[in-house]
């Protein structure tokens, strides 16, 4: 999601704060966007108060989405097939995976929502693309269909040292 707001530099901003706040306070949507050098990620400076209007507005429209999803078969039905306007690449999944990213997708939205934090959402979504990045190569999908006739034991728990 692209961030359109007014933007100052980052020397700006610790040489001159009074003006910052200023640009801050004037800007129509009160977010500045605070460039650094090089490859240093840019910030985004705000009020508390716009934090917490933008905070409220996902939360309420989350809890909304949830109910809908959790109050008719209806709705489910509908979402999943509209879900490839949102996510495209969805069309590389098999119909029963589209079902499964919707079902996960609501159950981590509103979990996410009650921690107050979008990162499981982010990361869900971002498990799912892979899935339909190896659905969408032919080559990939044939290789994890084979059957594999030989057995390679148990696999060690993650981090343990194999002897």
């Amino acid at each position: 999601m692209a961030i359109t707001a007014s933007g100052i530099n980052f020397s700006e901003l610790s040489n001159k704060p009074a003006d910052s706040v200023r640009k801050l306070q004037e800007s129509p949507n009160q977010t500045l966007l605070v460039h650094r050098r090089g490859d240093e990620e840019d910030l985004v400076l705000t009020t508390a108060g716009r934090a917490e209007e933008v905070r409220e507005v996902i939360s309420t429209t989350t809890t909304l989405f949830v109910a809908l999803m959790q109050h008719s078969s209806e709705v489910r039905r509908l979402v999943t097939e509209v879900v490839p306007r949102a996510f495209p690449w969805v069309r590389f999944l098999p119909r029963e995976d589209v079902q499964a990213f919707v079902v996960e997708l609501v159950d981590t939205l509103e979990a996410a929502n009650s921690l107050g934090t979008p990162a499981p959402v982010v990361s869900l979504i971002g498990q799912w693309r892979r899935t339909a990045e190896v659905h969408a190569d032919p080559r990939l999908v044939e290789i994890l269909s084979r059957d594999h006739d030989e057995d390679f034991g148990e696999v060690p728990e993650p981090g343990a040292t194999t002897a």
